[in-house]
């Protein structure tokens, strides 16, 4: 399902074989948290922008519309009209981080939904019931996400939680593959390495699950504010104990500089709302730099938002036009700024996998780690 095609030290140039097709990593996935990119942008415009695979979020399709009525529309496949593989995350991330009052417990954890309080209990296998229903290429395992820092012994308690959850989760999911009326009969899992910001405590987790023989591996619980120094750190620690015939995905990272950090240290697959968040608000990528498109400077600029860019917006729209509609409350600017995140990320993997393909991503790396993130 994964095959390692090249390295350039530790960093990897990979393909992944889903049900749903191949994904050449590195790679970038673009969250479309209930279906949709914020900031009006469809499945059909994610196909022109370089998008591979699509992240949905678990925890809000189950709370609305319901996981039981996507099944009905077919899956999200059906529902959304992408057609490429998509990830769902299990939830748990959300149910810490949302859910205002929680009781967490061996059987799982009970807890008020954000919309309207109502009381919802959501275990390793309610997770795993809820993704088969929705019908993702890939499935994410149900976990703890502990605060960083949190003290070491509950961090190490909420590990081993983890570790029992995980392997409910496989029962579970061989369960549901077998049964006549599940959507996505090969749905693959993926666990997810814990353990805060102890590096012994992530190191033995990372051994441990990886006796289990998944479909591929996550680090979780990181990029929640601890110093960018202190998760390379963890990289490298847990990254000689990831089965190296396995796709690795960090999870919620993360800025161009943090992708060009990991990628380094040997990291596939990546995912977050930064681009499509921060765009909206007038903060956009570019090859030299983070550009506030909102600065009184950019009120009569003709050129394009990145000169370098070859996106359907740097193509056609100027940094005036765009900055007047952010201005205005146009929902176009909101639109056209996050087609051109999503696409200088996705873009941004296609040149990592082109470097690694002609063996000169550590010059690249060099080059554009003080540049991608400087404040223009």
């Amino acid at each position: 399902m994964f095959k390692v095609i090249k390295k350039e030290n530790n960093a990897r140039r990979g393909e992944f074989v889903t049900p749903h097709g191949t994904v050449q990593t590195p790679a970038f996935m673009n969250v479309a948290t209930c279906g949709a990119i914020k900031g009006a942008v469809s499945a059909l415009d994610l196909k022109n922008i370089k998008c591979q695979v699509q992240l949905c979020n678990t925890y809000h399709l189950h709370l609305r519309p319901g996981d039981t009525k996507i099944k009905q529309m077919g899956g999200l496949h059906k529902f959304t009209r992408w057609n490429g593989p998509i990830l769902t995350d299990s939830g748990g991330f959300q149910v810490f981080s949302l859910a205002k009052l929680r009781n967490i417990k061996e059987e799982g954890v009970y807890f008020n939904s954000h919309i309207d309080g109502r009381k919802i209990f959501m275990g390793p296998e309610e997770s795993m019931q809820i993704q088969s229903n929705l019908g993702s290429t890939i499935a994410m395992a149900f976990d703890e996400c502990v605060e960083n820092p949190s003290p070491y012994e509950y961090t190490k308690e909420s590990v081993q939680r983890t570790t029992r959850w995980l392997k409910r989760c496989i029962d579970e999911m061989k369960r549901l593959n077998s049964i006549e009326d599940t959507l996505n009969k090969n749905q693959m899992l993926f666990g997810i390495n814990q353990g805060g910001t102890y590096n012994d405590l992530r190191i033995d987790h990372m051994k441990e699950i990886a006796e289990l023989n998944l479909d591929g591996y996550a680090i979780g619980g990181l990029a929640v504010g601890e110093p960018a120094e202190k998760m390379y750190e963890i990289i490298e620690a847990v990254e000689p104990f990831a089965p190296s015939g396995k796709i690795r995905y960090l999870m919620g990272v993360g800025t161009p500089v943090n992708i060009l950090e990991a990628v380094y240290r040997g990291v596939d697959l990546f995912d977050c709302v930064m681009p499509s968040r921060n765009a909206r608000h007038g903060q956009l990528f570019t090859w030299e730099g983070v550009r506030n498109i909102n600065n009184a400077k950019y009120e009569l600029d003709e050129s394009p938002i990145d000169s370098q860019c070859s996106c359907p917006v740097c193509q056609n729209f100027s940094r005036a036009y765009i900055r007047h509609l952010l201005k205005s409350g146009e929902m176009l600017g909101m639109r056209l700024s996050v087609i051109h995140n999503l696409y200088f990320y996705n873009n941004l993997m296609e040149i990592i996998r082109n470097e690694l393909d002609n063996s000169t991503y550590t010059d690249f790396y060099n080059k554009y780690k003080n540049i991608l993130g400087v404040r223009i």
